[in-house]
């Protein structure tokens, strides 16, 4: 069935005039990205042309998508809003809390009641305020949205990083914190930064074993973690259109990797065939009556130069299959160099597991062509020589899955098949010997490879590849092996081959479910009672945060001066932490823990300035909070990269570290911190980071005089008696400066509705 069929009309409805109006004030064709952003302008048909990078612009999006672990805080701070029911179609996704261990049946039955209390209040609260409810073993949120929810030309946020996976249906989907969330179901405008635009033109067609997933593998290597920074993504070409739409998808949820607002896809036969594929024939029907504006116009993508701030162009037809990692996402390696990288960088090239799914690599199509090498696998007398794992991205995937006997094929390699959930990837893997810390290596179909991400072992080099990659590299057992070139030796000592991946883009039976897990809301909401219990440990009601003093801020102590790559993960880590989501003091105990301490290289070990002794960072803060003393943490390049969680943001607010201040920011982190009322600054020389001494106190002057494009005076006080000033910048606008002064965004929604 297509959901929200009305609203889709809608928003189809407008695109004509908006479009148009649009045209009129930029003065030039319109790219793909730019038609979406401008249909879905707060205050409707465009007025003014808005500057790439530097306008700030109010957004109405379509619809919400929040997974379990991030619904909690968004939707306990929704609560706090005073709105009887959301504003726009929303959902809640029950994927994160089950921990892969013993099979689909055993770890999804130990789930439910391991969780039983937040899964019951997620249920409650969105039936209260007219929320689907996706139940856990329903799949994966972007799955879950990619069958039911995605429209081409939409605009859709999500309280989780690779919400941007909806962007091989043509969406422009944006993944953000919480806050964020809470005032869009609110029924209020979403701010974004306008995006710089980066082109990638694809030319040519993939075949043998390369897959989609390595053209997203090549960009990243090209961009870096932090080279898509503010900017959308968009495919295009003759490449572009020879792609399946799960394809498309599997390259704009990995866009996350690169920092990128979102990554799109224009409008085409592919789209088309899914949407009809997976009942939605009615979105179809309506997309093909407007497709003239859900791609962009014809002369962007003659000339593409002129159009876009950054073009790169990758041919798919010599595109070769490749592995990134370990520790970073965009260190690229195609596969015909792996095992002479691996020997001279010392990576362990005896391959311990394979693991396929996620958000970005568990779709029927995936699962069908590793299950071509699985299947050749058996036939060929060969033996498995890593430990094998699937987490199929929905119900309606693996039920169909099954039915075409995909997961036997598997099973009969000795794979363990968990539950359609994320497991692995964020962390929820109970992994046996993980514990002993030894060195090892895994490869895996999904997006993240940073340490400890997958089994918390920070010897685990885990490298990202494509799911047919994993199956073959699985099946030998070696980092190195090139299927391309290289044989096996199977249980009768031959040699063997393997041959390029087959599969199928869509079932050809057509796709089947007895119970796609979801659960409609309440026609009338207002009778349902949301308990949330005083001594609960998982869950806690929110208090407001403080509003500002009205002065500057005098006397901070040094939490911790961050090194190197400091993500989300370091900041607010996953995996058994996750438990604590909807409890802001319990998850606050992790805060910074895995951050390293510049001065002393080591993890969650910082120097107490009160008593000058070193000890755990959410200890040692919460010290400082005790005794009414504020402090700051500071960081290095691209802090806060990696998943949307604004736990990371929340968690220094609640146990009051006052201000951030770093080289630079990942997009959604800086803006969690501005929504929690924190301040996120950056140094205007980056340089003055090394100024930073561990015994300092620190003031943040002319907070007074807080404005728009005004630096402020950071005055370094050390030890020896002396006194340094440096300069910060911000990207604060005018309303993001009452967020700061009202103590978060929340408490103005909720001074504005009392």
């Amino acid at each position: 069935m297509a959901f929200d069929i009305d609203m889709i009309k809608k928003v189809y409805a407008q695109y004509d005039e908006r479009i148009n109006a649009a045209r009129q004030v930029v003065n030039k064709p319109l790219t793909l990205s730019e038609k979406i952003l401008y249909a879905h302008l707060w205050d409707g048909n465009a007025a003014e042309a808005y500057e790439r990078g530097k306008s700030y612009v109010d957004f109405a999006p379509d619809r919400v998508a929040m997974q379990d672990a991030t619904a909690q805080m968004a939707l306990l701070q929704f609560m706090q809003a005073g709105r009887p029911k959301v504003a726009v179609p929303s959902t809640v996704h029950c994927d994160h809390l089950i921990q892969a261990r013993d099979g689909a049946a055993e770890d999804l039955n130990r789930a439910k009641t391991e969780s039983s209390e937040v899964f019951n209040f997620l249920s409650s609260v969105s039936n209260k305020y007219g929320i689907g409810f996706w139940k856990p073993g329903a799949g994966i949120i972007h799955q879950v949205v990619l069958e039911n929810y995605a429209f081409p030309g939409g605009m859709m946020i999500g309280t989780d990083s690779h919400t941007v996976n909806a962007g091989g249906l043509g969406m422009v989907a944006i993944g953000v914190g919480g806050a964020d969330a809470c005032d869009v179901m609110a029924g209020l405008p979403w701010e974004l930064k306008f995006p710089k635009l980066i082109g990638v033109k694809l030319t040519g067609k993939l075949s043998g074993w390369a897959a989609p997933k390595d053209v997203i593998l090549k960009v990243a290597g090209i961009l870096t973690v932090k080279g898509g920074t503010g900017a959308i993504v968009e495919y295009f070409g003759e490449g572009a259109e020879s792609l399946s739409c799960t394809g498309k998808g599997t390259i704009c949820n990995m866009g996350a990797e690169i920092g990128a607002t979102t990554s799109t896809f224009g409008y085409d036969a592919s789209m088309e065939r899914y949407l009809r594929a997976t009942d939605r024939a009615e979105v179809a029907d309506a997309a093909n009556a407007i497709k003239q504006h859900l791609t962009a116009d014809p002369e962007v993508y003659a000339n593409p130069e002129q159009y876009f701030d950054q073009l790169i162009e990758i041919n798919l037809s010599e595109l070769e299959p490749s592995l990134n990692g370990p520790f970073t996402p965009d260190l690229y390696t195609p596969i015909s160099r792996m095992r002479e990288e691996a020997g001279k960088n010392g990576w362990p090239t005896r391959v311990e597991w394979g693991l396929i799914g996620s958000c970005t690599n568990s779709s029927y199509e995936d699962l069908s062509r590793a299950a071509s090498i699985a299947r050749q696998a058996v036939e060929k007398g060969l033996v498995t020589k890593a430990e094998f794992g699937i987490n199929p991205g929905s119900e309606q995937v693996r039920f169909t899955a099954d039915r075409d006997g995909l997961l036997k094929t598997f099973e009969d390699l000795n794979a363990t098949i968990f539950t359609n959930a994320c497991g692995p990837c964020i962390g929820m893997w109970d992994r046996a010997g993980a514990d002993k810390q030894e060195k090892n290596t895994i490869v895996h179909s999904f997006n993240r490879n940073f340490a400890k991400r997958a089994d918390g072992n920070p010897n685990t080099f885990a490298f990202v590849t494509s799911p047919e990659m994993v199956a073959a590299i699985a099946i030998s057992g070696d980092l190195g092996f090139n299927p391309l070139t290289d044989t096996l030796t199977n249980k009768d000592g031959e040699q063997v081959k393997l041959d390029p991946p087959t599969g199928d883009e869509l079932p050809e039976k057509g796709f089947a479910v007895d119970d796609p897990g979801y659960q409609a809301p309440a026609a009338d909401g207002s009778d349902v009672v949301v308990d949330v219990s005083p001594t609960s440990d998982r869950l806690q009601l929110l208090e407001p945060f403080k509003p500002w003093e009205g002065t500057d801020l005098k006397g901070l102590k040094l939490l911790i001066k961050a090194k190197g790559k400091c993500t989300t993960d370091h900041i607010s880590m996953a995996g058994p932490w996750l438990k604590y989501r909807g409890h802001l003091d319990n998850i606050s105990n992790n805060m910074l823990i895995g951050a390293v301490n510049y001065f002393n290289e080591k993890t969650d070990n910082v120097k107490n300035q009160l008593t000058g002794e070193y000890g755990p960072v959410p200890a040692t803060q919460r010290d400082y909070k005790a005794q009414g003393v504020g402090s700051i943490v500071v960081g290095d390049e691209n802090y806060g990269e990696g998943s949307s969680r604004e736990h990371a943001a929340m968690e220094p607010r609640h146990l009051g570290v006052r201000a951030v201040l770093v080289k630079s920011f990942a997009r959604i982190h800086e803006t969690n911190l501005k929504k929690q009322g924190m301040l996120g600054l950056t140094f205007d020389n980056k340089d003055d980071y090394d100024k930073i001494q561990e015994n300092d106190t620190i003031d943040i002057i002319g907070l007074t005089e807080f404005a728009p494009n005004k630096p402020l005076t950071i005055v370094l006080h050390h030890e020896d008696g002396t006194t340094e000033e440096i300069l910060a910048n911000h990207t604060y606008n005018e309303q993001q400066i009452q967020w700061f002064k009202a103590g978060g965004a929340l408490n103005i929604i909720r001074a504005n509705q009392n």
